[in-house]
């Protein structure tokens, strides 16, 4: 292989923990954040973070008239000051939702709707999408704190029978919780398509929360599988996500569970690596930019679906040093000159078989 070739892997053995590479996929539950989203469809702003999503939102409330320019006003100064961005999207559900005592979206609901327009047309790198289905095909899990539904979209494109599943339907999170529904995405939000299961404020959880046949399945799950968090860094401190799997789980610091994060930040990173640590959490870094994402998920994909990564690799640098990987291996070898010794030999030996 030239030095010119640029040899590209899509993830070195020593990034990967040895206790996750030897995971089975059926033994995993993949929880997808907005990192994912972001990668797969880069041009829809409202899927790069949830303080996005919640700015696209607004911005459609001021488009359809359905908020007063000063609640317009007041909540984007929210969004850029405030932490707790659920508190913010609760009191924005609110303002567009029937004055009853409940939480059932409204108006809210059709702004996502604008927000979220023509997903599948907008998919731009369907890379880690492809490599969660791969995922999926072999027994793993997915649950997911977003709102879109680009993973079933592709899944549907590939011919896999797609599922969304929310907490709207009990009967169905137990199937999936029971491996059940192989090609079900648990939205623990809700979906942006079904306005009566979406969940943004844990209030939402309350009559879940009293349903323990459903808490103990969910937290059990917790604690029996091995979650993998991708894209989603902010997941533990989310509220939903903490009232359906940790509310009553004990000794946190004896699991085994993995997040993958960026490291931009040294100092940052190892905090945090210390911190999840007290949560059964081991952290991995797929390097300093949010552009190696989308193939260390490939490679780790493959990883754990016992696919040698050094196979795609090799696949990737052929096609960086075309045109000779078009090229037939036979058409490759050099062909003899005839003033060359071995060339002479070759026209002899081939003058004899014709005598």
């Amino acid at each position: 292989m030239s030095k010119g070739c640029g040899k590209k892997r899509y993830l070195r053995s020593r990034t990967v923990l040895k206790t996750l590479g030897e995971k089975n996929p059926n033994d995993l539950v993949l929880v997808i954040g907005t990192g994912v989203s972001a990668a797969v469809a880069p041009g829809v702003p409202a899927l790069r973070s949830w303080r996005c999503c919640i700015k696209a939102v607004i911005d459609a409330a001021k488009q359809f008239e359905v908020l007063h320019p000063g609640d317009v006003v007041e909540f984007k100064k929210r969004v850029q000051r405030e932490q707790d961005l659920l508190d913010v999207a609760r009191d924005l559900i609110r303002k567009m939702s029937p004055r009853t005592g409940d939480h059932v979206p409204s108006l809210f609901q059709d702004c996502l709707m604008e927000v979220f327009e023509d997903l599948e047309s907008r998919i731009q790198d369907p890379a880690i999408l492809k490599s969660i289905i791969s995922l999926m095909d072999k027994g793993a899990m997915v649950l997911t704190t977003n709102y879109d539904n680009l993973l079933e979209l592709y899944g549907q494109k590939m011919g896999k029978p797609m599922e969304s599943v929310d907490l709207n339907d009990k009967v169905k999170v137990l199937q999936w919780v029971q491996s059940r529904i192989r090609y079900g995405v648990f939205h623990i939000h809700g979906s942006y398509r079904d306005p009566c299961g979406m969940i943004l404020d844990p209030c939402g959880h309350r009559n879940d929360a009293q349903d323990l046949e459903l808490m103990n399945e969910l937290q059990n799950l917790y604690c029996k599988k091995t979650f993998i968090f991708l894209g989603c860094g902010e997941a533990l401190r989310d509220q939903v996500f903490q009232a359906l799997f940790l509310y009553t789980v004990q000794n946190k610091v004896s699991m085994e569970h993995y997040m993958l994060v960026r490291k931009n930040n040294t100092d940052a990173f190892y905090q945090l690596q210390a911190n999840m640590l007290l949560n059964g959490i081991k952290l991995m870094s797929y390097g300093d930019s949010f552009t190696n994402f989308p193939s260390f998920i490939k490679g780790l994909s493959a990883l754990l679906c016992k696919e040698r990564t050094k196979n795609i690799a090799h696949v990737d640098i052929e096609m960086q040093c075309e045109p000779l990987a078009n090229v037939p291996r036979t058409a490759r070898k050099r062909k003899p000159d005839e003033n060359t010794r071995t060339g002479k030999k070759a026209k002899m030996k081939a003058g004899n078989l014709r005598n």
